[in-house]
């Protein structure tokens, strides 16, 4: 009988957890969102690995806690978390935080819905086709094809597996056994994904050819040319080109151009990771450097980089609106993609992806997008080129910003500890370690990029 009445009732307490979600959001508003953003606020509060898992308490126990402790854990995991959102937070390539996006992103959590079918999710799979459309447009493209990836290395990923399918379309059924030694071309400033697509589809990445790159990081169009015929005269098929336009370390755009008049003349599938430089599509001033990527087959995109979108937003775009994403990819899982469906079933869109459940990207960036207009992001772009401007100027005016190898651990370990901001390196090459500045978020000011050069150079002046 006891049973019975546990199992009348919902196993929930409505009124506790709306309470909880109250005063966490708060908390979230308080310590996320207002110190965040405080450039007076430490950019991390820096506790070793042993000493953090102490005051945590991660361990996970047979009983609940009580609400008030568990509200004080959501303020110990924001407190002990890097804020991204922080005007002195320059270590990756996203930063900042955008109120709109946030909210959209808060929305798709709560719904907790997956973007695979019209009638789970009716409004997104609308939205995202909307979305994208658009993303096509500012490539130059009046159609094609294209999904929300988890991040920019799936899309490249998804555009190695596309181009490869597109040249070889029984290498669904039959796998690599009936193909030929598969030649991937990309530059040596690629993104690392290209060389992990290559292991993860078993194409190899010794048949990742490396194309030289000029001084300023951009792929050189004549070497890609000789690698083609290198790669020919070796009996491999050349048959998926990387061109890169904003390289990981440089921020080098290569050119599109030139790269795509090599494809057109050995056919060969043109992708552009447009990840990190996707975004200057939107700028009339600065598009430029993107010249040539309406001839791209494929463009993978981020718009949680460059404008702030939040983690994570990753287009994929295809040229191609012949459904050659949806046969690469699609399994027909009869338990999804019911054949007899009441309405439109070409709206069912999950079987494009490699994915079973997918969450919603798109709500993020299209209330991001209706709340500042094209016009606004376009701002928020040409912000970004400025200040990028603005410290190199600096730079030039300053002695002694000459970087040695030791020195740029040295005074990242010391910005680290002191929560004074964050910047990442890296080596070039095989030259010395250079610090990565990256400047997208828009609640920067010049006094942060002052202050980026004069902080360095006080946890440098012993060294």
């Amino acid at each position: 009988m006891a049973d019975k009445d546990v199992l009348s009732h919902p196993d929930l307490d409505k009124v506790a957890g709306e309470e909880f979600l109250q005063e966490a959001f708060q908390i979230m508003m308080e310590e996320g969102v207002r110190k965040g953003m405080d450039v007076s606020e430490k950019v991390c509060d820096w506790k070793e690995p042993g000493k953090l898992q102490q005051i945590l308490d991660l361990d996970l126990k047979d009983s609940g806690e009580p609400q008030e402790r568990l509200l004080e854990r959501c303020r110990e995991v924001i407190r002990y978390s890097v804020k991204t959102c922080h005007p002195r937070f320059f270590n990756q390539l996203f930063s900042g935080l955008d109120p709109h996006a946030l909210a959209g992103q808060l929305i798709t959590d709560m719904l907790n819905t997956s973007q695979y079918t019209y009638e789970i999710a009716p409004v997104f799979v609308l939205m995202e086709e909307v979305v994208l459309k658009q993303l096509r447009k500012l490539i130059g493209w009046e159609d094609g094809d294209g999904i929300f990836c988890p991040g920019g290395s799936i899309s490249n990923i998804y555009a190695m597996n596309v181009a490869r399918y597109h040249r070889f379309p029984d290498c669904k059924e039959k796998g690599n056994w009936q193909m030929p030694r598969l030649a991937a071309f990309t530059s040596v400033q690629c993104h690392y994904s290209i060389q992990k697509g290559a292991a993860f589809l078993g194409i190899g990445t010794d048949n990742v050819y490396l194309v030289a790159v000029d001084e300023k990081g951009k792929m050189i169009p004549a070497d890609l040319e000789k690698q083609i015929n290198q790669a020919k005269s070796e009996r491999a098929v050349p048959f998926f080109v990387n061109a890169t336009c904003g390289t990981t370390v440089l921020g080098a755009f290569d050119p599109v151009a030139e790269i795509a008049e090599v494809c057109s003349r050995h056919k060969v599938w043109l992708h552009v990771d447009a990840a990190w430089g996707g975004s200057a599509l939107l700028s009339r001033k600065h598009r430029h450097l993107l010249d040539g990527i309406n001839r791209a087959d494929s463009v993978a995109w981020n718009p949680h980089k460059m404008l702030m979108t939040g983690l994570q937003c990753s287009a994929f775009l295809l040229r191609d609106s012949s459904s050659l994403l949806q046969r690469c990819h699609c399994a027909k899982a009869t338990y999804l993609f019911q054949t007899d469906k009441f309405y439109d079933m070409s709206y069912d869109r999950g079987d494009k992806t490699i994915q079973c459940g997918r969450k919603v990207d798109c709500l993020k960036l299209w209330l991001m997008w209706k709340a500042n207009g094209t016009r606004g992001l376009e701002q928020r772009v040409e912000r970004a080129f400025a200040f990028t401007r603005y410290l190199a100027d600096e730079i030039k005016k300053r002695e002694g910003f000459q970087l040695v190898q030791e020195v740029a651990p040295t005074i990242k370990e010391r910005m680290m500890k002191k929560g004074s901001m964050m910047v990442s390196y890296q080596p070039l090459g095989n030259k010395v370690n250079v610090f990565r500045q990256v400047v997208t978020n828009p609640a920067v000011t010049r006094a942060d990029l002052d202050f980026f050069l004069d902080e360095i150079e006080r946890l440098g002046q012993d060294l």
